[in-house]
């Protein structure tokens, strides 16, 4: 029995041993970082994922390009926007590579837009760009959907009197129904059960894919994918999120399809249907359901999560508040729908979006790219099929680009004379060939939303409340700690 136990302990420090040599080997011509260990790589020192803080704390230590190791896996970091620049725009086409994680895999296989590669990611994203085009994008119909979910929250919010509430779900059903009204062809009822299962799966998917148990699940899929815990409820809401996109499908199956297709689900069964005998096409109904999803996803999270931090730094700078009222008052003088344009005769109201953007970045570090090709960067020759990782957070408060980087200052975007001014080293959606496909449309959400609510109330904090926590919840994205809000209206109902 001794005997089988000393095999067994020689045996384990050859194995740690041999992954520990594996690294250094891999490593030897990466950029500089902390010492990882073997298996786990730099988990413990990243808390088991990938923090803001904790990503800038390793910078200090070795500069803006890196290493550290996700398990056995090395991940190139890329601290500041000289350093993200570099990579993302000056190598574009090099890094449009998407690493699939284990979870991702296997949530998605590969498909849609999101987690997808090469012929696929291409294809699928060109459609999606010029569907969302062809559905007004830009133009004056989308944006009229976007004026009436936005009319649409101003009136039930009206209806709470000024009590203390919860805002997020009312935002997020609003949000939630623009994206719907573009992919499903129709908007859903608040109080609809279908629909706030849905909303509700889908924030549930978004949370647990920046928890420690996905982060654990990318680094040990063979162990993960058999244990119990909060990461196996992920691909039950993958599940439903599926299922309610096939029902969409079926449903316009059984419609007639319009001449002219209003949705993105009747405009990817024609694209189904015009390339179908093309042994180049990759659209089909798995890659449908996929994309449907992903777009329902992101075209919710972006703009519903930046309406929430825009009402709280609302609350913890009532100064500023002032300031957009007063402009609002001043340049907008009839009762007519807000319109994307508006924000053009609104220069301080326009630098607050953007330093909510900014400051409230709700992306986090960003997302994982891989190079498709060998290229140069920093002087370090980066292999084919190294996974990089931008780091957004490091860029939106970079010193050299920001004066106030880790304070909420509207200045940042306005000159001298009160005129906005605009900032290379802002980008919320990242750039390049990856930037965020729904970049455009949570531009618009954003400001109009954002705008109708500010000539329309004041937002206020409930009674015997004096400080607001401006800090943030790390998960998939960065989100506020809940709060109450009073929400006074302003004078008449002019604008409803």
């Amino acid at each position: 029995m001794w005997f089988i136990q000393q095999l067994l302990l020689v045996f384990v420090f050859f194995l740690f041993l041999g992954k520990y040599l594996k690294i250094i080997w891999k490593a030897r011509s990466l950029p500089p970082g902390p010492s990882p260990f073997p298996i786990i790589g730099n988990l413990m020192t990243l808390c088991f994922n990938m923090y803001p803080e904790t990503l800038s704390k390793v910078s200090k230590l070795y500069g803006n390009i890196y290493t550290v190791w996700i398990g056995e896996t090395p991940v190139i970091v890329l601290h500041g926007y000289k350093a993200v620049k570099n990579a993302i725009v000056s190598h574009s086409e090099e890094l449009s590579g998407r690493p699939v994680s284990n979870l991702m895999k296997d949530m998605s296989n590969g498909k849609g837009i999101v987690v997808s590669n090469g012929h696929i990611w291409k294809q699928q994203r060109r459609f999606s760009l010029m569907t969302l085009r062809n559905l007004g994008l830009g133009k004056h119909g989308l944006e009229s959907r976007i004026q009436e979910e936005s009319q649409g929250l101003v009136e039930v919010l009206a209806t709470q009197n000024g009590k203390p509430i919860d805002v997020s779900n009312f935002i997020v059903h609003s949000v939630a129904n623009v994206i719907s009204a573009v992919v499903f062809g129709h908007r859903f009822s608040i109080d609809d059960p279908t629909f706030l299962k849905l909303v509700a799966a889908n924030q549930e998917i978004i949370d647990s894919l920046g928890s420690k148990w996905a982060t654990l699940y990318d680094a040990f899929p063979w162990l993960m994918k058999h244990l119990p815990g909060p990461h196996q409820k992920v691909f039950k809401n993958r599940e439903y999120l599926g299922d309610f996109v096939n029902n969409e499908v079926r449903i316009h199956q059984q419609n007639e399809s319009p001449e002219e297709p209003d949705d993105i689900i009747y405009h990817y069964l024609a694209q189904i249907k015009k390339t179908k005998g093309d042994p180049d096409s990759t659209f089909d109904m798995v890659n449908l359901t996929q994309t449907v999803a992903d777009l329902f996803t992101a075209g919710t999270e972006t703009t519903a999560m930046s309406l929430q931090w825009a009402i709280l730094f609302m609350l913890a700078y009532p100064d500023i508040q002032e300031k957009i009222h007063k402009e609002l008052d001043e340049v907008l003088h009839d009762s007519s729908a807000i319109t994307y344009e508006d924000r053009k005769r609104l220069p301080y109201t326009n630098a607050v979006i953007h330093e909510i953007q900014r400051f409230g970045n709700i992306a986090s570090v960003g997302v994982l790219r891989r190079s498709i090709k060998d290229i140069i960067l920093d002087g370090y020759l980066i292999k084919k099929n190294t996974n990089i990782l931008p780091n957004l957070d490091s860029v939106l408060h970079d010193p050299q680009y920001w004066k106030a980087p880790y304070k909420f200052n509207p200045e940042h975007f306005l000159d001298k004379d009160g005129n906005f001014k605009s900032n290379e080293a802002f980008i919320p959606f990242s750039a390049g060939h990856r930037i965020c496909l729904g970049e455009q449309l949570a531009r618009f959400e954003l400001v109009i939303f954002f705008i109708t609510l500010m000539r329309t109330f004041r937002f206020q904090l409930p009674e015997g409340v004096t400080e607001v926590n401006t800090k943030y919840i790390a998960k998939a994205t960065l989100q506020p700690h809940p709060y109450k809000v009073c929400v006074v209206q302003r004078g008449d109902l002019r604008y409803l």
